[in-house]
């Protein structure tokens, strides 16, 4: 299964491309609406504009053989924990040897926004991005199928 968190997640497109490479099941989830899909191996979930709450409801589904797709640090370290194989829309894998670093820089960009020190632009998604992460999402794809036979 593969998990997508899917507010202002710019990779959906390529995620389905790889998915149905692999005869994988894609589950998209948001806060918000999200267009339907005829194909069956392609579901919707709409949770509660709650806090976190996607990113709750992913971290309590996925586990050993899913792939999950974010780019918020804390419900990747969360999948990290439970088994996952985790990406972030750039194709950056987060595994266990790198999500505390991760955590911790996530967490120091978070407070020098907070004291000023730091206005926090982010790089704009690029074409190189979008390329890293079909080629990491086509090797985790790879990985977790082999790990389910």
């Amino acid at each position: 299964m593969i998990y997508v968190d899917a507010d202002a997640c710019p990779v959906k497109p390529e995620v389905i491309k790889v998915a149905e490479r692999h005869g994988m099941r894609v589950t998209f989830v948001a806060n918000t609406g999200l267009r339907p899909s005829r194909n069956p191996m392609i579901s919707n979930v709409i949770v509660s504009g709650a806090f976190d709450a996607a990113d709750d409801w992913i971290a309590e589904r996925a586990g050993v053989g899913d792939i999950v797709v974010t780019a918020d640090v804390p419900l990747a370290e969360r999948c990290v924990v439970a088994g996952a194989l985790v990406t972030g829309p750039t194709g950056r894998v987060f595994d266990d040897k790198n999500i505390g670093m991760a955590r911790a820089m996530r967490d120091l960009g978070q407070h020098l926004r907070e004291t000023g020190e730091s206005k926090g632009y982010n790089a704009p998604f690029s074409a190189r991005d979008r390329s890293a992460f079909l080629q990491t999402m086509e090797q985790l794809c790879r990985k977790a199928k082999a790990s389910g036979e």
